[in-house]
């Protein structure tokens, strides 16, 4: 990183970070020509306060000083003004289901007036530079008590970039630090993340759990969805066992998702079609060698809940008229199968209520004996601030309340997997198991629950599996009917999310599967570590618009790229697999170059055991629409 105190400037990577400036509540304050020196900028703003910017290494430190009194900021934070010989900026998201994906400001600009969300980001972002490879990384250190914001704007032309920590309105006396930031330039963008990642982990008060080999298993949700009961669940569990022994394959977990409960916020309640309670089907599925779990939305509220219903105040109102701030409503003819129209916030500051959930995960995991605990719509602890809500204990971030959550969960689940679904994607470190790093993946190619999201997703998020938590592409569909997927698609979904080297489960009744489906998956499964992928394209795609509407039915931008997406596995056996896979709906070719496989030079290449053509610059692959291909080469490089 060079900084240059006369301009005060950043420059690395090819790229130029200039007009910097202080930013209050998104302001940039009246202020006094700033003092620079190599190791950074004071700027004397007009109120007598003291804006700094710090520089250490590649660190970056901000803070507000010398202010009278008690202060209250929505956030503290720094401008970019231009941001020089920027290609592309990654919008990186901050929960599960909104999505992180590359935005080339040149072409978006028709766009994002009516989809703003692509000018928005968290955490971090790559920049790409123009007529260059690698990146420049920016991004936030620690997730644990602020959220952290990026705002690109572009739409006047240029680019400039605010980096923002959202203080909502915590008091604060003598002096605001913001949340560190880091700044370096990297030789290949995924690479540049997983360092940036890598520095997060480091970082981190709690050292991120990861476990040593994959989560595999069964879950209820796409095949059953809410239509449970016990008969068919152990349909489905004697099933399951009956292909991990045919196969001889690890297949630990046994998931039964929602649909258990009579309404969200009755934890220890069970539907009618569970006479006997739930905790039967846990023993059972521990009797057959499964790790039992349960899916849970411990934010979430019903208003025909009996915990609403007998207390009213453990729910989140609303700042402006002291109503439940309702996040989620059903008014109309869809009710989600419960009897709930709308879904309240749960008050964690609460003592009473954070009682009340220690009690539900202490009886879950130690009376009913769950071990693997899906903990969904997470982010709902999250979304408010202090100008929209109001929190039994005042003065704490939207994030410092989450954290209590989710810290409260994993003091009464104990060793137990946690994975966190619908959840901010960087505070649960230490915490989180796994995390889901896409929207549900559906039983359609396109649209707002389909396999749209998790190739946009999977691609953009892979960088942290392994190094955070182990990632979650939700399920792998491997059933005939019921779905409106051909064949080429469901195979190359298959390989898709069985090769990003994290969790591996699937919702279908085993014993219906085709015995090739059921082989595909017993062959994904028998790699057990959790060893992650590459995507070595990722970012090189010029990008086009068109615009769609979201699951909200607001304006969404689609970006068109490349069609053919290429994954990369380094395998136990010390060979590279290249899994080639033609997104799009017309039959293409492409060279494949040897680089792919982590090679200078070629080598001898495999395609279902046979051997491949090539030339001294790779691999030529044509492929039908949604067709992929898997070719295997030795890793260890050959002069030829």
């Amino acid at each position: 990183m060079s900084f240059d105190p006369a301009t005060i400037a950043f420059s690395l990577g090819g790229i130029r970070l200039s007009g910097l400036a202080p930013l209050i509540d998104g302001v940039v304050p009246d202020h006094a020509a700033p003092e620079t020196g190599d190791d950074g900028v004071t700027w004397l703003l007009a109120d007598g306060s003291r804006f700094e910017m710090r520089l250490s290494g590649r660190e970056i430190r901000l803070g507000l000083s010398g202010f009278a009194g008690t202060l209250r900021l929505d956030s503290l934070g720094l401008r970019i003004g231009s941001a020089g010989n920027v290609r592309q900026y990654l919008r990186n998201g901050y929960m599960s289901w909104d999505g992180s994906y590359f935005v080339e400001p040149d072409t978006a600009r028709d766009v994002v007036g009516a989809d703003p969300a692509i000018a928005s980001g968290y955490a971090a972002t790559a920049l790409l530079p123009r007529g260059g490879e690698g990146a420049v990384i920016l991004g936030f250190l620690r997730h644990d008590t602020y959220q952290s914001r990026f705002r690109f704007d572009f739409a006047q032309g240029g680019l400039a970039i605010q980096v923002e920590t959202l203080l909502d309105r915590k008091p604060f006396s003598g002096a605001i630090h913001a949340e560190p930031l880091i700044l370096f330039a990297a030789h290949e963008v995924e690479e540049g993340l997983r360092d940036w990642a890598r520095a997060v982990a480091a970082a981190s008060p709690v050292p991120p759990r990861l476990p040593e080999k994959r989560i595999t298993g069964w879950c209820s949700w796409y095949n059953l969805y809410a239509s449970l009961s016990e008969p068919v669940l152990l349909e489905h569990l004697d099933a399951a066992a009956a292909f991990r022994d045919a196969h001889a394959v690890p297949f630990d977990v046994f998931l039964i998702d929602d649909g258990f409960t009579p309404e969200m916020g009755d934890w220890l309640e069970a539907k009618a079609q569970f006479p006997e309670g739930i905790k039967p089907l846990l023993d059972a599925a521990r009797a057959r060698g499964f790790t039992p779990g349960l899916w849970i939305a411990p934010f979430m509220v019903g208003n025909r809940s009996r915990l609403f219903a007998e207390h009213p105040d453990w729910v989140v109102r609303s700042r402006k008229d002291g109503r439940p701030l309702a996040p989620m409503t059903f008014h109309g003819e869809f009710r989600w199968h419960k009897r709930s129209e709308e879904y309240y916030v749960l008050d964690i500051t609460h003592p009473d209520a954070a009682a009340y959930m220690r009690g539900v995960f202490r009886t879950w995991a130690r009376d009913w004996g769950c071990g693997y605990f899906k903990s969904d719509f997470m982010h709902l602890g999250s979304i408010y601030g202090a100008d929209e809500a109001v929190w039994h204990e005042p003065d704490l971030t939207r994030i410092e309340i989450w954290m209590r959550m989710i810290r409260l969960i994993r003091e009464e689940i104990g060793d137990a997997f946690l994975l966190c679904c619908g959840a901010p994607l960087w505070a649960p470190i230490g915490y989180a198991d796994a995390m889901r790093i896409g929207r549900d993946v559906g039983v359609s190619w396109s649209g707002h629950y389909s396999a749209q999201s998790l190739l946009r997703d999977q691609t953009a998020r892979n960088f942290a599996n392994g190094i955070l938590w182990q990632s979650d592409p939700d399920c792998i569909l491997l059933r005939e009917r019921f779905h409106e997927l051909s064949d080429d698609q469901i195979d190359s979904l298959i390989h898709f999310a069985g090769l990003a080297g994290g969790i591996v489960m699937t919702s279908d009744q085993l014993a219906e599967v085709p015995p090739e489906r059921r082989a595909l998956l017993a062959a994904l499964l028998r790699e057990t570590a959790p060893t992650p992928c590459h995507f070595p394209e990722l970012g090189r795609s010029a990008l086009r618009y068109t615009l769609s509407t979201g699951p909200t039915g607001k304006p969404m931008a689609v970006a068109h790229a490349d069609p053919v997406l290429i994954q990369t596995v380094a395998r136990s056996d010390g060979t590279i697999l290249v899994n080639v896979f033609n997104t799009g709906d017309h039959t293409t070719e492409r060279l494949v170059r040897w680089a792919a496989f982590g090679r200078r030079n070629p080598g001898p290449v495999h395609e279902a055991g046979q051997p491949y053509p090539h030339d001294a610059e790779g691999i030529m692959v044509t492929l039908r629409p949604y067709q992929s291909r898997q070719f295997i080469c030795s890793g260890a490089e050959r002069d030829s």
